[in-house]
């Protein structure tokens, strides 16, 4: 079975550049963070091998960057070496892979804006921190047939 890419979004912003490998219900998930490049891989709910391998349009942080896995997709922090500076697109190359879109419902010009930034990468942090924590579903035994009364 030949491997595939995944469907990737990013965005940038002062201080990381942000990356989500839309996989929903991944399995054997690996993310290689390095300062030039990441290397993606994982199989989908259907089996299919999902690879991805990226050099970066600058040089990266690896040692500052993580990864989270959700049920829908692995999302990427990447830290940028040199910060305040922005990346017009996300590889090396001036050639955009049909897998590559710009994340626009995040996308926005940042440029000034060091507070709101860190506000944001925060809040995503800790929503991404409450999706990964499994807890069970709500207990429904309050609600009955009998809803009009």
């Amino acid at each position: 079975m030949e491997r595939q890419p995944a469907r990737t979004l990013w965005y940038d912003r002062p201080k990381y550049v942000f990356m989500e490998f839309c996989v929903e219900d991944s399995t054997d998930v690996s993310v290689l963070i390095e300062d030039h490049r990441v290397v993606f891989s994982c199989r989908n709910g259907d089996g299919v091998e999902l690879y991805n391998e990226i050099e970066f349009y600058a040089k990266v942080n690896s040692k500052d960057s993580q990864d989270k896995r959700s049920g829908r997709s692995i999302t990427c922090f990447v830290r940028k070496w040199k910060e305040k500076v922005a990346w017009p697109r996300l590889t090396k190359e001036d050639i955009k892979p049909v897998w590559l879109s710009v994340d626009f419902d995040n996308w926005r010009d940042w440029e000034g804006d060091d507070e709101v930034e860190l506000a944001q990468v925060e809040h995503y942090a800790e929503l991404l921190n409450k999706v990964s924590t499994k807890r069970p579903p709500p207990a429904m035994d309050d609600l009955d047939d009998d809803s009009d009364s």
